[in-house]
């Protein structure tokens, strides 16, 4: 058994520069965290871009460290945020290794040169609204006082004017009223009707009195005359040569005139009829 140097002592020795470096330089950069980050998550490019907002370009040029399509500085690092978090990194350590690579952050701009200009600008004086309130509030009540001084002296030579004034007044008899004259009589609905129905046609008219109704009346020939609702205290007149066919929705409702003449109330509430007339006497069909 020698005694001798074992096999690790007959490695060469390692200086400093022969040592493995673990600088900044040796992580990975921004795009490659960003893409092994989503490759680990199980995530496409076009998932990532539905969940961020992130346009689809933007994040591969992200993952390939392009970051020109970002539109600046701030919207670089907004994006880096927003990808990192959506694959589950830290976002903070990019974008401080993004501000470094690129310059930094730029310095906020003082605000202290605004505080000193409005430091010196001098104030403007208020106007003394005090004083002018005080003011208006003497004249006020000096007008005031004037004012009841002269209307008592009014009031009381009013009141020696009256007084010294007749006490009793002759009151004008009152005017007779004029003899009434009783209205001329008006005629009645049916004959105003019969003597508007000319006699060589049917005329028809229908007046909506207690409800409204539907309505349809046709001619002779087929042709529509009317169609349609006919409200509480309408009237329709229609007239044909030969023959005019109605049918009322809600007949109890319709007060009827036939050439003139007025149709008994023969009809309920909510009736449907069908109805033909033609010239001569009201003939139902």
């Amino acid at each position: 058994m020698s005694i001798g140097n074992s096999p690790e002592d007959d490695r060469p020795s390692l200086g400093d520069d022969d040592r493995p470096s673990f600088a900044d330089d040796d992580r990975p950069t921004i795009g490659h965290a960003l893409k092994q980050a989503r490759i680990a998550s199980g995530l496409t490019v076009d998932e990532v871009s539905s969940i961020t907002r992130v346009r689809v370009p933007i994040v591969h040029g992200l993952e390939e460290d392009d970051f020109s399509r970002c539109g600046g500085d701030v919207y670089a690092r907004g994006h880096i945020r927003t990808v990192a978090r959506a694959v589950g990194l830290d976002s903070e350590p990019l974008v401080a290794q993004y501000d470094a690579e690129h310059g930094g952050r730029p310095a906020p701009t003082p605000a202290a040169p605004m505080f000193e200009a409005e430091r010196i600008r001098p104030e403007r004086r208020r106007p003394n609204w005090t004083a002018a309130m005080v003011a208006a509030i003497v004249v006020v009540v000096g007008f005031a006082g004037f004012t009841m001084f002269s209307g008592s002296g009014d009031s009381k030579d009013r009141n020696t004017q009256v007084a010294e004034g007749p006490t009793q007044t002759q009151q004008s008899p009152a005017p007779k009223p004029a003899p009434s004259t009783p209205p001329a009589s008006k005629p009645a609905p049916s004959d105003s009707a019969i003597a508007a129905a000319p006699q060589d046609k049917v005329t028809v008219k229908l007046s909506a009195i207690s409800d409204r109704s539907w309505i349809s009346a046709k001619a002779h020939n087929g042709k529509v005359l009317y169609d349609g609702l006919l409200e509480k205290g309408e009237s329709k007149t229609f007239v044909d040569g030969e023959k005019i066919d109605l049918i009322l929705g809600n007949a109890g409702a319709i007060e009827l005139y036939v050439n003139g003449k007025k149709v008994g109330d023969q009809f309920e509430d909510g009736q449907v009829e069908r109805l033909t007339y033609t010239k001569g006497d009201p003939v139902v069909g």
